[in-house]
């Protein structure tokens, strides 16, 4: 199952770094936290991945661009104008990886709609590039085709920033509304399992994804609920980023899942 990850855009609350990089190629620990995404997916098997650019897309590029030599033992060979490259030893990881420009002010939806030739007609698994979790992503892709559903949304317990979800007990979204002070209830953990037909209730590039997209779902009875109890955390502030180093260099990762 591809696994397409939302990478395009501008990362306004966290400017401090976005001004200079895509949000998604912040570093957490020395590598890019769509390193760290990527990483926790390829641990459960998924290792075909397609990322949807915007803002500053050829940072994206340049990074995977250069992981193989960057990833290399490499002897670099000038003597008698030979001008050989030799690789020793490879360390990359055993990724498919379609890096797409999926236009500068295109929303959440449009960039979805707009990978639709990539995805060859078959369900896919999506996620926003900047939030790390210890999910069983394997179970999330069970769950999924268990109830035969058009999507599955992970929700998650968080501090209430976002908008939160209404669901009955059996797990079937209700609807969506604005966070209350008294919330302590789910919220979009991204970590989704779409089917391609979701792509049909997507207008264009002007539509976000949460949104009305989302709310048609739920009124045709077509999105469900994953509940994941485990760590969340998304990288929305520096406080966020500097919350995840610390945890990071703790070496208790609870989302590193490969050796």
């Amino acid at each position: 199952m591809k696994v397409v990850l939302l990478a395009g855009g501008f990362g306004t609350r966290i400017t401090e770094e976005s001004h200079l990089k895509p949000k998604p190629m912040i570093e957490i620990g020395g590598m890019p936290i769509l390193w760290h995404i990527m990483k926790s997916y390829s641990a459960y098997g998924y290792n075909e991945f397609i990322i949807c650019c915007g803002y500053k897309q050829y940072v994206i590029k340049d990074f995977f661009n250069e992981c193989f030599i960057r990833n290399s033992d490499i002897t670099f060979d000038f003597t008698d104008k030979a001008n050989k490259i030799k690789v020793h030893k490879n360390f990359t990881e055993k990724w498919r990886v379609t890096v797409v420009d999926t236009g500068l002010n295109t929303m959440t939806g449009g960039r979805i709609k707009r990978i639709k030739p990539y995805l060859d007609g078959e369900p896919f698994m999506m996620t926003y590039g900047d939030g790390v979790s210890d999910i069983d992503l394997n179970a999330l892709e069970a769950f999924h085709r268990s109830h035969g559903k058009l999507a599955t949304m992970t929700v998650v317990n968080a501090s209430q920033r976002f908008g939160v979800i209404n669901m009955t007990p059996g797990g079937q979204i209700t609807s969506f509304r604005e966070k209350k002070n008294i919330d302590g209830i789910p919220i979009n953990g991204g970590y989704m399992v779409l089917d391609p037909r979701v792509l049909d209730y997507i207008d264009g590039d002007s539509t976000i994804f949460e949104k009305e997209p989302l709310e048609r779902l739920v009124g045709d009875g077509q999105l469900m609920a994953y509940r994941h109890d485990g760590f969340w955390q998304c990288m929305d502030t520096m406080r966020d980023k500097e919350e995840l180093e610390l945890i990071w260099n703790s070496g208790k990762a609870p989302w590193k899942k490969w050796d």
